[in-house]
């Protein structure tokens, strides 16, 4: 049976990436995404399909949800890193603005999903994408980092409330990931990324390619009796 797969935030990155992996799994995939030209485009990319969605408003979860059809595995890639700053200078509306994406979208798509899949007694997965900045702390990275720990505990309460159900809920915890956008941030050769290699045991950063297995292992049968876990993908840098 060829399941459905929703990716939040596949236009791009790491979600654009999830998405690829799961077409070539042989998925049916559905890229959601706030940027509807960004959404068709990538979909158009790679052979699947797109709907816009915000996800921090209720009303556009249940309707993207709705649109994407009988949706078996979700995976919350969506997330807003570019607001940073130390804690002493952000504002309090920059710090709602992480929130409502980071937290609050990941707990409304989870929650819409999942009232889905249990009406129809069907079971399904969901892969949450988290970050070792939940157990690892970066300066001026608190707000962001705060809301994947959140994440993080959103995981496992959810996997535990969720298992009666047959639903598995995972995350993947990815170091920093080489994106279009971190390689434009930290180019090659460049002392910010000679620098944060040195942090990681296995001295380079992760490609969006070493992510995305993941989360496609975590949503298969394979992983059947994994749930509540969140396995990092980071060269060994939370070792340090």
């Amino acid at each position: 049976m060829v399941r459905t797969v929703l990716v939040t935030g596949g236009a791009s990155g790491i979600g654009r990436g999830i998405a690829r992996a799961f077409v070539a799994n042989g998925d049916r995939v559905v890229i959601a995404d706030i940027d509807t030209d960004a959404a068709t485009a990538a979909a158009a990319s790679l052979e699947c399909d797109a709907v816009q969605v915000d996800i921090a408003d209720p009303d556009s979860v249940a309707a993207a949800l709705d649109r994407a059809g009988d949706v078996d595995v979700l995976v919350n890639n969506a997330g807003l890193i570019a607001i940073g700053g130390l804690l002493v200078d952000l504002s309090p509306d920059d710090f709602d603005r992480v929130v409502r994406v980071n937290f609050r979208g990941t707990f409304l798509m989870t929650q819409a999903f999942a009232r889905h899949r249990i009406a129809r007694g069907a079971g399904g997965a969901i892969v949450n994408v988290t970050s070792i900045g939940a157990r690892q702390p970066t300066q001026a990275l608190g707000a962001y980092e705060a809301t994947k720990a959140a994440v993080e505990a959103l995981t496992r309460s959810s996997a535990l409330e969720f298992a009666q159900h047959g639903i598995r809920v995972n995350a993947v915890a990815p170091g920093p990931v080489l994106t279009e956008m971190l390689r434009g941030a930290m180019p090659e050769g460049s002392p910010a990324r000679t620098a944060w290699q040195a942090r990681i045991p296995l001295n380079r950063m992760a490609e969006v390619e070493d992510v995305a297995p993941v989360a496609v292992f975590l949503a298969s049968d394979a992983a059947r009796h994994i749930t509540g876990a969140s396995i990092q993908v980071d060269g060994g840098q939370l070792l340090t």
